[in-house]
């Protein structure tokens, strides 16, 4: 089974809801602003974005924000709960450049050199997203001058480094605590 078929799965689902309680509570939001997170990011509008991971869409709504109307962003998360709730958020908001997709990473489905950016706000280091299939993926659907921002949670550790190792990303810089590279 893979990774997009078991977020179909009731009760990884279940077992999920507790932290989309967090993802979504106002302390979150107290603690970290999204907008500036997303500002670390380089995030500038007309861009098309892969927000990898988007959970319940705590960065969805404000990065289709900051891209504008003339900005695309594909809002991916593996697990069916997920995707329905930013959905929800999505049309509430009356966004018309978002898109949001139950799918795996490690298998976009999209096309190559597609994305201007890829943001990997907090799904990095995890035990699903082994990066020397992740990173790979990424470099495919980014643009050639494309960026990649990883935003980690809940340390940092020695992905930064990792990131690194296969060649595919050049690190530019940290801002707002999101290592912003790109590809090479």
């Amino acid at each position: 089974m893979n990774t997009e078929e078991s977020g179909n799965l009731r009760v990884l689902n279940w077992l999920f809801k507790p932290a989309g309680f967090l993802m979504e509570s106002r302390l979150r939001q107290w603690l970290m602003n999204p907008v500036k997170t997303l500002e670390g990011a380089g995030i500038e509008t007309g861009q098309t974005v892969l927000e990898v991971g988007c959970g319940t869409g705590f960065f969805t709504i404000p990065a289709a924000k900051l891209l504008g109307d003339e900005g695309r962003l594909v809002a991916m998360d593996p697990l069916q709960d997920y995707t329905r709730r930013v959905s929800k958020k999505v049309e509430s908001a009356g966004l018309k450049n978002v898109r949001v997709v139950k799918r795996d990473a490690l298998n976009t489905g999209l096309n190559t050199a597609s994305m201007d950016m890829v943001l990997l706000f907090g799904v990095i280091p995890f035990p699903s997203l082994p990066l020397n299939r992740l990173l790979p993926e990424m470099h495919r659907v980014l643009k050639p001058q494309g960026s990649l921002a990883v935003w980690l949670f809940p340390v940092s550790g020695l992905v930064p480094k990792w990131i690194l190792e296969p060649g595919l990303f050049t690190f530019v810089g940290k801002r707002n605590g999101v290592y912003n590279y790109r590809r090479c």
